[in-house]
């Protein structure tokens, strides 16, 4: 029912006075939902509000992120709502409950948001929720609730009707007590993230037959994956996502997740899982994200893979081998990170078919899989996975050979780090069209030559790292290279220009060096023809001047000379003029 409808409904008089009584008991702002109350003539037409639209009674309350804080009156009295919404107002102004008392008349509640509440007052809150026979989904996270445990009495409650349970985000302590997975078998969407629950998962999570969704990620759970996980009825053929990240895991996968025929996230980040971890990537045909990082798994990369993988995260394990093709043909593929391996081989040419990082996506899914990404040398996680982000990390294995020119025509590749390895080659001209291009490292392999002018076109690149390579030259002079301190380019000895130290370029050396030696060879010549002449000149001379026999010789062969100079002279004027 549209929202114009509500406005022609009339408001149950005891719902609205209710609904007022609440309003005057909680601080709000001028500007939120409930500012509209008593704006119009009729409750249901009032901001959040929605109405059965035959009874007129108040069926669903929305409220939040209104900026809420110091309630001090309930609704019990509309006794007809099935959908309450009071999550995510300002954690620092602290909208608190003492108890949840309040709850227990609204016996056709089905759906109940609290996330973001104080409530860490209540210790009896699962016996307050065990009193609502119709609820569908309870939402408590980040309510600083203190402990899953509460009363021997607990095992006995009844929450058979309840299909979505969110409590992360709370500071349990306790271990997974074994009665609790007995609360109820029609539970689809389990998330206990982000506490500090410990110990084993118990048994008993096999009888959860309809889970879909298993999050467990950031708590101090140990011992080995449950092998009844694997064997759970739907969630076998149906699960969408188990995510045990950020645990202590250890032991290997169990056998029985290759019955995960239809899983589409994956998340095992930093565990102390071992073993071939990836036997089973191929009976796992629908998966989209991959995330096996920071463990200790070993054994190949698989050729046969899911075509729909868009995020696969292997880092910080022990994988080997050359990394297959099969790898660089997913088209939906955005972020590669196999970084701190022991791959081998080279980059293949057919990288050019990650398609994902040529062209900007039109495709919008997001998924709220927490993701672990190496940007510009930092971790980083965040909360979704967003298509457009690319990335490429191969660093830190012993991978070589020339990277290929298909690579840099990745254009909306965003981050690229190929340090710790062994290419070599130089930096193509083409990265200047990687316009996207916001964090690049290729420190520490056998990399030569020029750095491209064209490297500074990069106007989005915020992190560079090209030091201890041989690039020789000058750094090109552009309105981002210049910007990065001088640690960006040590270890390449021939390289110069800020923000290292100024230097002279190898031509004029080489033309300092040409006057040095053209100056020596000109010295060295005059002083050489001085020494000669005088050599030559005192050497006739004083022989003259010492052996009269050569003297007088001398002395006649000069009138010889003479007497044939002037008869030749004295011919040839005679031819010339014969009257003479």
């Amino acid at each position: 029912m549209s929202s114009n409808d509500h406005k022609f409904v009339q408001c149950n008089e005891k719902d609205e006075e209710t609904l007022l009584f609440f309003k005057k008991g909680i601080n709000h702002s001028s500007h939120g939902k409930i500012s509209t109350w008593l704006t119009e003539k009729y409750c249901c037409a009032w901001e959040g509000v929605h109405c059965d639209n035959i009874t007129g009674r108040v069926t669903e309350l929305d409220l939040h992120d209104q900026n809420l804080t110091a309630t001090q009156h309930n609704i019990t009295h509309t006794s007809n709502l099935f959908y309450l919404d009071l999550s995510y107002n300002p954690y620092y102004t602290s909208l608190h409950m003492d108890n949840l008392d309040w709850l227990s008349p609204l016996s056709s509640l089905k759906y109940l948001n609290l996330s973001g509440i104080d409530l860490h007052k209540e210790i009896n809150w699962l016996h307050v929720v065990a009193t609502l026979p119709s609820l569908l989904e309870l939402q408590l996270g980040e309510c600083n609730l203190n402990n899953i445990i509460i009363g021997p009495s607990i095992e006995y409650l009844n929450l058979s009707s309840l299909v979505t349970l969110d409590l992360s985000g709370n500071n349990f302590t306790s271990q997974l007590p074994n009665w609790f997975f007995n609360l109820t078998k029609d539970l689809t969407y389990l998330d206990l993230r982000v506490n500090n629950i410990h110990g084993e998962i118990p048994p008993s999570l096999q009888n959860l037959q309809n889970l879909r969704y298993l999050d467990l990620a950031y708590n101090q759970l140990q011992g080995s994956i449950p092998y009844g996980i694997g064997g759970l009825p739907k969630l076998s053929p149906n699960a969408i996502e188990v995510d045990l990240s950020n645990n202590s895991f250890s032991g290997s996968i169990p056998h029985s997740w290759k019955n995960l025929k239809n899983l589409q996230i994956i998340n095992l980040w930093s565990n102390r899982l071992s073993g071939e971890g990836l036997v089973h990537l191929s009976d796992w045909a629908q998966l989209e994200i991959l995330n096996f990082g920071e463990n200790e798994f070993s054994g190949t990369i698989p050729i046969k893979m899911s075509q729909n993988l868009a995020v696969v995260i292997l880092r910080s394990n022990k994988f080997e081998g050359n990394i297959p093709l099969s790898l660089f043909n997913l088209s939906y593929l955005s972020q590669l990170d196999l970084a701190h391996n022991k791959l081998s081989g080279s980059i293949p040419n057919c990288v050019y078919n990650l398609t994902q990082m040529i062209t900007i996506s039109t495709n919008q899914y997001k998924t709220l899989a927490k993701i672990e990404l190496f940007i510009k040398g930092q971790e980083y996680s965040v909360d979704y996975f967003n298509p457009n982000r690319t990335i490429i990390d191969l660093s830190a294995n012993n991978l070589s050979g020339e990277v290929p020119l298909e690579l840099f025509q990745l254009v909306q590749l965003q981050m690229l780090n190929l340090s710790h390895n062994n290419f070599i080659g130089t930096i193509p001209k083409m990265i200047g069209g990687m316009k996207s291009m916001e964090s690049l490292d290729l420190s520490n392999n056998k990399f030569y030559g020029e750095i491209p002018q064209s490297l500074s076109f990069l106007t989005f690149l915020g992190y560079l790292n090209l030091s201890y390579n041989n690039f020789d030259g000058k750094i090109p002079i552009g309105p981002q290279l210049q910007t990065f301190n001088a640690s960006s380019y040590i270890g390449n000895p021939k390289l110069c220009g800020s923000p290292l130290n100024n230097c002279t370029t190898e031509e004029d050396n080489d033309k300092s060096r040409g006057h040095e030696d053209g100056d020596s060879i000109r010295e060295s010549l005059y002083l050489g023809m001085g020494v000669g002449f005088a050599t030559g000149f005192w050497g006739i001379c004083g022989s003259m001047f010492l052996i009269r026999k050569w003297r007088h010789a001398f002395y006649q062969f000069v009138d010889g000379v003479g007497d044939k100079l002037y008869v030749t002279l004295m011919v040839s004027m005679h031819v010339q003029d014969p009257e003479m």
